[in-house]
């Protein structure tokens, strides 16, 4: 009786709760705010192919109709990769019950991170490698996919290490879309500023509209950021539940 107990409050904690939150955060059917995309309309991570820790080949299609997590490190950065890495540890560990969610770390150093490199890597951060791959492959290929998620990987003589890199953590939703959460909002008639997602704003009425400042990307060195991304995942996840069972009710009627 307790397994079947525990059973069924596994189920609605991953069903029904990310539901439940994203109603609450939406403030009703008529006042929520999805998630902003960033980029222009069409635009989506390009096609990639790189080799992970276990020197298994990984593409795109290994994160298809997944949300994923993803940043650019190297294994012998002296500065903010062990703290990226601990908070995407920390991601996954938070969101370890949900289904389709993964997370990939692309290095920036490929000619001295091999596939053994990453592994002992991920080894020594302790990383769950179930649904977390680290990769390797073409410097010029890492480094071109790296502008796709808005973020910066170059060699640098200068900088810690001898590679600069972004310190963000990037969401992609299940089309291949950067997605991201905002800072505030801000009325387009009196530029009252924010940080409740109301659609009209209270001083002007309904002629004048609160517009999100969208984060972009996420600072992966500090944990009151994180906290924050975990949010955005989850709000992320019940607007897909939201939008599969609107798709069943149609086909219903």
């Amino acid at each position: 009786m307790q397994e079947k107990l525990k059973k069924w409050g596994l189920l609605f904690a991953l069903l029904v709760l990310p539901y439940l939150a994203y109603n609450f955060l939406s403030r009703g059917e008529n006042n929520f705010v999805k998630l902003a995309v960033i980029g222009e309309d069409d635009h989506r991570i390009p096609p990639f192919s790189f080799i992970n820790q276990n020197r298994d080949t990984i593409t795109n299609a290994d994160y298809d109709d997944n949300i994923y997590v993803a940043n650019f490190i190297f294994t012998t950065c002296p500065t903010i990769c062990p703290t990226m890495t601990i908070n995407m540890r920390y991601i996954q560990s938070e969101l370890s019950i949900y289904p389709n969610i993964k997370f990939l770390s692309h290095t920036v150093n490929p000619e001295y991170d091999t596939p053994e490199q990453l592994k002992q890597y991920a080894k020594r951060m302790r990383i769950d490698e179930s649904n977390f791959n680290f990769v390797t492959g073409d410097k010029e290929a890492i480094y071109e996919v790296a502008r796709s998620y808005f973020v910066n990987a170059q060699e640098d003589e200068l900088a810690p290490g001898g590679f600069l890199h972004s310190e963000y953590l990037v969401i992609v939703d299940r089309e291949g879309r950067v997605r991201s959460g905002y800072s505030n909002f801000i009325c387009t008639g009196c530029d009252t500023s924010s940080k409740k997602p109301d659609l009209d704003c209270s001083g002007c009425g309904p002629e004048s509209k609160m517009k999100g400042n969208p984060v972009g990307s996420y600072d992966g060195t500090k944990d009151f950021v994180i906290k924050d991304m975990i949010k955005d995942i989850k709000t992320l996840m019940a607007e897909y539940h939201k939008d599969a069972k609107a798709e069943r009710q149609r086909y219903e009627n």
